[in-house]
């Protein structure tokens, strides 16, 4: 948030290389991880996993990963 209380949108969001993306697995199954639209959560479909991307930064660590329905 900006000073005055609002969302900063000024700033640029930073993005996943695309071609770092396609190198990125699960780090449980080695399977694919798919990147959601906003840019902010890696999900693994075959572990029903989603791991969170902090500053453009993957974080791809179980303690970090939260469970997806099915």
């Amino acid at each position: 948030m900006s000073a005055d209380g609002s969302a900063a949108d000024s700033h640029p969001q930073r993005r996943i290389d695309p071609k770092m993306l396609e190198l990125l697995v699960c780090p449980l199954t080695k399977g694919p991880l798919d990147l959601d639209e906003d840019g902010e959560w890696l999900t693994s479909r075959k572990a029903k996993l989603r791991f969170p991307v902090r500053d453009g930064i993957p974080i791809l660590l179980a303690d970090e990963a939260q469970p997806i329905g099915d």
